[in-house]
């Protein structure tokens, strides 16, 4: 048996969480096609009869605008020193991202064995491939370069086996049926958060975080309470909508998805707060998990 951790790194929407619940089959990474959806370490366990993977899929790697995106960026780069193995992220904009260079010369420096995962092969033809391979070959700092993609699932049984070579022999460290070691409540709020995320409009959704108050397990329904935080009396407004449908609709789409993950009925209750500049606050941070 082999056993390993694998961090998987990037810029913000390349594909990160798409990945890991792609590979382990059950979504327990949130997905939109803003940027800079993932704002904590997610660890998802992949297991089968020759191997144990934990992946951690860190918040994308950026130029931070505010103390969260600080944070977001340093828990990522933390991530590097602490695998076995670190999946590297581009797609088809890898020939000529800059924020991609920045994080090419910081993985430089890391001794950890190391794959370059071209990402959305599906959308990139076989010219712009070979470009963006050449690249990563001239750095000289990849063990392997794979194409995938993370939303089609192609070849990701290729970069499966990849990594169980890379990998050594070592135990289980988690039960064989485990895929995450996040709590339920920490998916139920990241499910809530990528609803917003999708409803809401640009100014907006990077400033919402979501806090669970109650979360009551019944033999036939789960009762749960959840605080939308928001950084502006203006925000609070667009988040409710006219007459509420706003947020009646991110409460319907957030509670049929969160009774698909805990196969019962929900009661879903929803609430919004003005926490001002939370994003920048060490106390607001810390008290909604963000910082230790």
């Amino acid at each position: 048996m082999k056993s390993g951790f694998v961090g998987i790194a990037g810029r913000p929407n390349v594909g990160k969480s798409t990945l890991l619940n792609s590979i382990l089959g059950e979504k327990i990474a949130i997905t939109t096609e803003k940027p800079q959806t993932t704002r904590n370490v997610i660890r998802g366990i992949y297991t089968d009869d020759e191997a144990q993977i934990v992946f951690i899929d860190t918040p994308g790697i950026h130029r931070p605008r505010n103390k969260l995106g600080t944070i977001m960026s340093e828990k990522a780069l933390h991530t590097f020193g602490e695998v076995d193995v670190i999946l590297f992220l581009v797609d088809e904009f890898g020939e000529n991202s800059s924020e991609d260079d920045r994080i090419t010369k910081l993985l430089s420096d890391v001794g950890t064995p190391k794959l370059l995962i071209i990402n959305k092969i599906d959308i990139i033809g076989p010219d712009r491939y070979r470009k963006i391979y050449d690249k990563y070959v001239d750095t000289g700092i990849f063990d392997d370069i794979i194409g995938i993609s993370a939303k089609k699932g192609s070849n990701l049984d290729d970069l499966l086996c990849r990594i169980k070579e890379m990998i050594k022999e070592g135990p289980m460290f988690f039960p064989a049926d485990m895929i995450t070691d996040h709590p339920e409540k920490f998916i139920v709020s990241e499910m809530i958060r990528e609803k917003l995320l999708m409803y809401l409009q640009e100014e907006v959704p990077h400033g919402v975080a979501v806090e669970i108050e109650k979360y009551e397990e019944k033999q036939d329904i789960t009762n749960i309470s959840a605080v939308i935080y928001c950084e502006k009396k203006t925000h609070k407004g667009i988040i409710i909508g006219k007459n509420g449908r706003k947020l009646k609709g991110v409460g319907k789409s957030a509670r049929e998805e969160i009774e698909a993950l805990l196969g019962t009925k929900v009661f879903l209750e929803l609430w919004v707060k003005v926490r001002e500049n939370w994003r920048n606050s060490d106390f607001d941070l810390s008290d909604l998990g963000y910082k230790e």
